[in-house]
């Protein structure tokens, strides 16, 4: 080394502070980085019950999801919980003819997809969680998430009562869960008054979709659940995108009102509210529900050699966990049960 160069180096030296690499320059020492570190136990896995008992049906947009007859639903859930699967959360698909009307009454039919499949998963998977999405939009004639005006816009005090008496009889079927994504005013504190008034607030557990923003990634799963508004859309009821003021007086106001944990939907677009919904909701557990659309365009940028599937799944969902989420609303779910052995 020239004398120039060394006085040049003593002139400039390195700071200690300043080596990074040493600390993850190994494979393990890389997942000691983080934070939290993916788990099974923190992936729920929605799944599309039909009143049809035998079907089995692809659903073309949302890549190998498929719509479950109470028949199929059992021993596909079994290969699932053999891996290593703690949560389902459970979305209703009437498909019989005449089966929606104006206030969604097959929503909690006794004999109707989600109150049969809760019965039945309980009794062949008594370790697992079942979580019930609770809306209305799946069972309307309209496909909104409430009971409707003349002129199209919702009824705040008959659809939050509607939504609440849907929430108890999931809750008296047995649902260890119940999860409210409608975004309707007032809805969690009518659904927690129903809970104690029945006697199942001690033994059911409320988590609100406090922060569920209008957009254009649920076109996956309108066309899984079959729940497209007939008309309209569902913007005065969403938070609009950039509404994240609206979004941290949402998540308060659900914490004020009862809610056990919350979930903030899409996940990938709106790390920004994880991360506030982390100091808001600091004492409970927090969610994000990577929804269909971002699903679907993580497959998508597989299929044209864009990323490597396995790849963009850990970073999206570590993308979570690390704005402050601590469960994972999922369907690479039965991936991550593969993945994380």
């Amino acid at each position: 080394m020239s004398q120039h160069k060394a006085e040049y180096l003593q002139s400039y030296p390195t700071q200690i502070s300043s080596i990074l690499a040493g600390g993850y320059n190994h494979p393990l020492a890389r997942e000691w980085q983080s934070e939290r570190q993916l788990a099974k136990n923190m992936f729920i896995y929605p799944l599309f019950v039909t009143d049809s008992p035998d079907e089995e049906t692809l659903i073309e947009a949302l890549p190998n999801q498929k719509r479950w007859g109470i028949n199929k639903l059992i021993p596909f859930v079994k290969t699932l919980v053999d891996k290593g699967l703690r949560s389902v959360i459970l979305f209703g698909v009437p498909l019989a003819e005449g089966a929606k009307d104006e206030v969604g009454s097959a929503a909690d039919d006794p004999n109707g997809p989600v109150i049969t499949a809760i019965k039945a998963l309980k009794e062949n998977f008594p370790d697992l969680l079942i979580m019930c999405d609770v809306c209305l939009c799946e069972y309307t004639s309209h496909g909104h998430c409430g009971v409707l005006r003349e002129d199209g816009s919702l009824i705040r005090e008959e659809s939050v009562r509607r939504l609440a008496a849907v929430a108890v009889n999931y809750a008296k079927a047995g649902a260890h869960a119940v999860a409210p994504s409608d975004m309707i005013d007032g809805r969690i504190r009518e659904i927690k008054q129903g809970l104690i008034d029945n006697g199942l607030a001690h033994r059911t557990m409320l988590i609100s979709y406090s922060a569920k923003f209008s957009g254009n990634l649920y076109g996956p799963f309108r066309e899984a659940a079959g729940s497209c508004p007939s008309h309209g859309d569902r913007k005065a009821y969403q938070l609009p995108p950039g509404g994240r003021g609206l979004a941290r007086r949402a998540l308060a106001r659900d914490i004020e009102e009862g809610a056990d944990a919350i979930i903030i939907k899409p996940s990938t677009f709106y790390l920004d509210i994880v991360r506030d919904a982390a100091e808001i909701c600091r004492d409970y557990p927090i969610a994000t529900y990577q929804v269909s659309g971002e699903f679907a365009m993580l497959h998508a940028a597989a299929e044209k050699g864009i990323v490597d599937l396995k790849t963009i799944a850990f970073e999206a969902h570590q993308g979570s966990l690390r704005a402050g989420a601590n469960l994972l609303i999922s369907y690479f779910t039965p991936e991550f049960l593969d993945w994380l052995s």
